[in-house]
């Protein structure tokens, strides 16, 4: 069999019929779907970008010294990881090709178990099947799964799509049993930044969660959503040190390497604060116009206390509401594209123009 037939359709393709409706609007789409960033890239990040084009000589895998120095002062200042190692830390092209690879790099296969949310990005699954490795679903991973073949248990809070956050004692719970059963936590950090209400988002290698030590855990984090970085592909993890090694050596023969622009860009991204307090101020406007608006509509919010979407129902199909939406300009991700936990909702993106916004509300109201 084909590694393709052993994946499912791409989920976005089922959304193309949708997509045609919603731009046959007079007044043009306005796509609240995939959540791609549309704001300028910060000017000190364009600027390193540049400086940085001469590079004619391969660059490295490990990523530069000044790239891991940035990524583990990032995660120390910001995060309180006061165990940030930048030998620790290994850059990546972009967060979803970790997702997507890290249990064929990990060397797990049939018979290995990798635990993932009910409702999840879908590439937490499509790594499992990449490897051959059984994917499995929980709502709580320590009552809903059985340790015995559980090799990665994947976390993602705040949670796409969702929005919900683990708090730090909810992440020491599910990381103490998982130590107790020698299965590697991999926690997907790409929107920690983006806390909007109740608690604030942590890191898995924050001290109240892991006790000061990093064994058996790894954090990624994406500078797509803080930085409107998504188009460079750039990300970095950071953890576990045996893990980093193991994952090095396997990406310095795959040629997993980040280009060597793209690292010096990163380091400017991390190292600058003002843009992504900008950017997340932008958002947080975006948010507050498309919940009032979608609730006055006769929507309703579950979760939601972070990340850049708004996960909302009215009580029907999915698809009936993508289709009704549709209808009226707006485009938003059907909610079974990330478990069928997620039937009855819709994903709504706060990454449109502050324009496209004003114009869904204008529709919503209407």
């Amino acid at each position: 069999m084909s590694i393709s037939a052993r994946l499912p359709v791409f989920p976005w393709d089922r959304l193309e019929p949708y997509k045609a409706e919603a731009a046959a609007h007079p007044d043009g789409v306005v796509d609240l779907s995939v959540g791609t960033p549309v704001d300028p890239v910060p000017e000190v990040i364009r600027q390193a970008l540049t400086a940085a084009a001469d590079s004619p000589g391969y660059p490295l895998t490990y990523g530069t010294a000044a790239l891991r120095e940035a990524a583990a002062d990032y995660l120390r200042t910001w995060h309180g990881v006061a165990g940030a190692d930048p030998r620790h830390v290994l850059p990546l092209i972009g967060s979803k090709e970790l997702v997507g690879w890290l249990p064929t790099l990990l060397d797990l296969r049939e018979g290995d178990r990798i635990g993932y949310p009910q409702l999840a990005y879908p590439t937490y699954e499509i790594g499992a099947l990449l490897a051959r490795a059984e994917p499995v679903t929980y709502d709580d991973p320590v009552a809903d799964l059985d340790p015995a073949r559980l090799r990665l248990l994947w976390l993602n809070s705040p949670s796409n799509p969702t929005g919900r956050v683990l708090g730090a004692a909810e992440l020491r719970r599910i990381v103490d049993w998982a130590r107790e059963h020698g299965i590697l936590v991999v926690s997907d950090e790409c929107y920690i930044e983006l806390g909007w209400e109740g608690e604030e988002p942590v890191s898995v290698l924050h001290p109240d969660v892991c006790g000061g030590s990093h064994d058996g855990l790894i954090a990624v984090h994406s500078l797509s959503k803080r930085s409107n970085f998504a188009g460079y592909r750039g990300a970095f993890l950071a953890g576990d040190p045996a893990v980093v090694a193991e994952l090095l050596g396997v990406r310095k023969h795959a040629g997993m390497i980040v280009p060597q622009p793209v690292q010096a860009a990163m380091v400017a991204a991390l190292g600058d604060r003002e843009h992504a307090v900008e950017q997340k101020q932008r958002y947080a406007r975006r948010r507050g116009m498309l919940r009032t608006a979608l609730e006055a509509a006769g929507f309703r919010i579950e979760h939601s206390e972070a990340s850049l979407y708004l996960w909302a129902t009215r009580g029907e199909g999915c698809w009936e509401t993508v289709a009704d939406l549709a209808k009226r300009g707006i485009l938003v991700a059907p909610g079974d594209f990330y478990g069928p936990a997620g039937a009855d909702f819709v994903r709504v993106a706060l990454t449109a123009t502050d324009e496209r916004v004003e114009a869904a509300v204008a529709r919503l109201g209407a």
